[in-house]
């Protein structure tokens, strides 16, 4: 399972790195998501930092789904998942490769888009420990997610009007959470951070486990 997950996590990065679809299309969607946000509110900073958390998971959730879109388009139609299992490919190493995958390219987006935080919602962040792990949690469970209900969501022409309207309303908890750590990092650095932080990692956790049981038979079907 392990050795299938590596090959597949390296075969969707090279195809992103040949490709630069992330680098041209779902990093500039991410940044205008995150400008149009701080146009709306104004030249308010107060206003701008107090909104900040929520936009900033916002703009997350929303290039995820193009993430993932373009992740699952890598996959093809059902005549690659035929010579996938002609391979002896494990499915559960096909979840975890492309959930590794997606979450290496996550991750970086969750970076620039918390620099752009930064710049333009005049935020001073206080508990970077908290910030980087909701980060790195919330892109897990992300990321599991989306491979997830991607392949539910069926052969490509349907997968991208559907796939948003499976996931967004899945992952509201990571809005949810995502938030209230930022929250805890910004204003005091400790308190509520490390539960809204559990709830990150049990998402992140459950979602992996039911990828790696149902995402073979999610395939076959």
């Amino acid at each position: 399972m392990w050795r299938d997950a590596v090959l597949v996590a390296g075969r969707d990065l090279r195809i992103e790195l040949r490709s630069r679809v992330g680098l041209w299309q779902v990093l500039p969607f991410a940044l205008l998501t995150l400008l149009l946000f701080a146009f709306a509110l104004g030249p308010r900073p107060g206003l701008l930092a107090q909104s900040a958390p929520g936009l900033f998971w916002l703009a997350v959730l929303f290039s995820s789904v193009l993430a993932a879109q373009r992740s699952m388009a890598i996959e093809g139609g059902q005549a690659s998942r035929d010579a996938a299992r002609l391979l002896g490919l494990d499915p559960a190493g096909i979840f975890l490769g492309k959930s590794l995958a997606l979450l290496v390219e996550l991750v970086l987006l969750e970076g620039v888009l918390l620099l752009g935080v930064l710049l333009f919602f005049h935020v001073s962040v206080t508990a970077w420990g908290v910030l980087l792990a909701a980060c790195v949690l919330a892109a897990v469970g992300l990321c599991a997610a989306s491979v997830l209900y991607g392949s539910l969501a069926g052969e490509a022409r349907m997968r991208a009007t559907l796939m948003p309207i499976l996931v967004l309303p899945v992952v509201a908890p990571i809005l949810i959470a995502g938030s209230k750590a930022f929250e805890s990092s910004v204003a005091t650095g400790s308190g509520s951070g490390a539960r809204w932080l559990g709830v990150l990692g049990v998402f992140a956790v459950v979602y992996l486990a039911l990828g790696v049981v149902l995402y073979g038979p999610l395939e076959e079907s």
